[in-house]
């Protein structure tokens, strides 16, 4: 264990290699997956904590306490890389339970106070509608991207714009119609907009 550890500190771009040490670490079952993840974070390398990222994505399907340490743990993870691999590990989340399913854990995390936390939904879920259950209701999902639209965080409203313009390429007037209610004096909201049409 402690050479594949080892090896990922070596590997400085990509998911593909964490994954495939992940699903390594998960076949384990002489181990505590949980308690596992836990002594990763605690790591200098960032291929480490991306590493414990994913295997709390994996448990938490099962685990509530995995999904609270994305949740409040790694959320706060200033490595952009740690927040790219938090949205895989909700997406996994939601798809595995399933995206109706998941729909107050999905509202909880778009309205938590830590940006990291709603980027992790609005870029995890990426094209929103072409998943399950938003694929048949579309306005919901633009409302709930949309909703986070005040954030302060520009890299949160970044990720709602870029989110929105991929469904706009499908289903243009329910964008135009959420669009034509916003406040576009504001300089934030007008960014967004400016990402969506660009």
């Amino acid at each position: 264990m402690d050479a594949l550890i080892e090896k990922l500190k070596s590997i400085e771009h990509g998911f593909k290699h964490i994954i495939e040490a992940g699903d390594l670490i998960l076949k384990d079952t002489s181990i505590s997956h949980l308690e596992f993840g836990i002594k990763l974070l605690e790591d200098d390398a960032y291929q480490i904590r991306m590493l414990a990222t994913y295997l709390f994505g994996q448990l938490s399907v099962k685990s509530s306490n995995a999904l609270e340490i994305l949740e409040t743990r790694i959320a706060k993870d200033d490595n952009w890389r740690i927040q790219e691999m938090l949205a895989k590990a909700f997406d996994y989340y939601c798809q595995t339970v399933g995206y109706e399913k998941s729909l107050t854990k999905i509202k909880s995390w778009i309205n938590d106070k830590n940006p990291n936390v709603k980027r992790a939904v609005i870029e995890g879920l990426r094209i929103w509608t072409n998943r399950p259950y938003f694929k048949e209701n579309p306005e919901l999902a633009i409302q709930l991207i949309a909703k986070a639209r005040f954030d302060d965080s520009e890299y949160v409203r970044k990720s709602i714009g870029n989110s929105l313009r991929d469904i706009s390429k499908k289903h243009k007037v329910l964008v135009d119609n959420e669009i034509s209610n916003w406040n576009l004096a504001d300089k934030k909201i007008m960014f967004i907009q400016k990402l969506i049409y660009k």
